[in-house]
């Protein structure tokens, strides 16, 4: 008899074992259902979260430089860092003039307020004051519109352009161009919407905002903001020389004597990045704890079963040794009766973390995302799981001398 005709064998021994016994089958994958449906719902998040992230992060632009006081991720005292010296727009201007390595320098500022149209009010919204080259820094689109010429920046034109969230609250059945709304009490015509950008790392809703002249923003928001000074570089491939001709520029502008360090800090996305993964990494390794734990309770209730299932057909068992079945024929038998059980283990748990996902991202505000990749390794583990707890069951009955095992009751 060839391997092949083992197996075959073996696999319809193994289904009529399990058919047989099916609410001791059931009860014995609990362990092991929990445990999947946890690498299920673990890998669903992480590829959940991985797409939100790829989507935000992609937003900032990895060839974007931005020049503030402030660090994005810093561990050292605050205090450092809110004692610099702000950024002001003529510096901005200075930098845009000398920069070569760049093909746009703005600056940019923001706070957060009420925006008014009619009767209708926002609260929260993200106020942003941007130049006319920030719409390629931030690489946006617009629906309707467009958006700040130089001279609506040079004159500070009371001028805005919508986020997509507030153009929809604002104007469900008409167009905002040329509408004016009140942002802090101050009049401004709409002069174009940003296409739908979604949330920022699944929080933080970018549609809310509303875009004027930096200018504008001095006189109207905030007299002394805090700039951010955003920079594309022309070449992404020589961002580094990018950083180094900026710094150069910035220690001369802020008066930074030789060998002090910066008073400014130079951040891009690789920040983020970085802390992502150290981020997802941790989330991996709790949900590996977690879903080892489920799966070794699981396996050692599916190894008992077998025990027990061995104990229980002995006689079986040598009655087909005495007629020549090998060790091989025996130790597949029963390592394809525990895969079979954990298979269906792994069936339910995929069942049952499908419409979970579905729930997850139609009700809550998480992005969950099921892909094949992540069914394929859920079913891999719960059948190596059983081939695992059931060997040595296998194992010793596929070692049982065929006299004893005849003689048992």
């Amino acid at each position: 008899m060839t391997l092949f005709d083992d197996i075959c064998e073996s696999s319809a021994i193994a289904w009529s074992s399990v058919r047989a016994n099916k609410l001791r089958s059931g009860l014995t994958t609990l362990g092991v259902v929990i445990g999947i449906v946890t690498v299920t719902m673990m890998g669903t998040a992480i590829n959940g979260i991985n797409s939100a992230f790829r989507k935000s992060i992609s937003s900032m632009g990895a060839d974007v430089l931005y020049i503030g006081r402030f660090p994005w991720m810093a561990f050292e005292d605050w205090r450092t860092f809110r004692n610099r010296k702000e950024f002001s727009l003529a510096d901005a201007l200075q930098v845009e003039r000398e920069l070569k390595s760049a093909v746009a320098v703005a600056p940019q500022c923001d706070g957060n307020g009420t925006v008014v149209y009619n009767r209708r009010r926002a609260t929260g919204v993200w106020i942003n004051g941007n130049t006319d080259q920030s719409l390629t820094i931030r690489g946006l689109a617009l629906s309707e519109g467009r958006w700040f010429t130089p001279s609506d920046v040079a004159s500070a034109r009371p001028v805005c352009v919508l986020g997509s969230y507030l153009a929809d609250g604002f104007f469900p059945q008409e167009s905002p161009l040329g509408k004016r709304i009140r942002v802090e009490d101050r009049s401004y015509e709409v002069i174009g919407v940003i296409e739908k950008q979604g949330s920022f790392l699944g929080s933080w809703n970018q549609d809310n905002q509303v875009v004027i002249p930096v200018t504008r923003f001095q006189s109207d928001q905030q007299m002394r903001p805090d700039y951010v000074i955003a920079i594309k570089a022309s070449d992404p491939s020589q961002l580094q020389e990018t950083i180094e001709e900026v710094r150069s520029i910035l220690r001369r502008i802020r008066k930074v004597p030789p060998g002090k360090p910066d008073d400014f800090a130079i951040n891009q996305q690789d920040v983020f990045v970085q802390f992502f993964l150290a981020f997802g990494g941790t989330i991996g390794l709790v949900g590996l704890f977690i879903t080892g734990l489920s799966l070794i309770v699981g396996g050692i209730g599916i190894m008992n079963i077998m025990f027990v299932s061995v104990t229980e057909r002995t006689k079986e068992i040598g009655i087909r040794k005495a007629l020549g079945a090998k060790k091989r024929s025996i130790l597949t038998q029963f390592l394809i009766e525990a895969a079979t059980i954990t298979l269906g283990a792994g069936l339910l748990a995929i069942g049952i973390a499908w419409p979970a996902t579905i729930a997850i991202n139609r009700y809550t505000a998480f992005a969950a995302e099921m892909s094949w990749w992540i069914v394929a390794v859920a079913l891999t583990v719960s059948v190596l799981t059983g081939i695992v707890a059931g060997f040595i069951p296998a194992l010793r009955a596929a070692r049982m001398d065929p006299v004893d095992a005849l003689r048992s009751e």
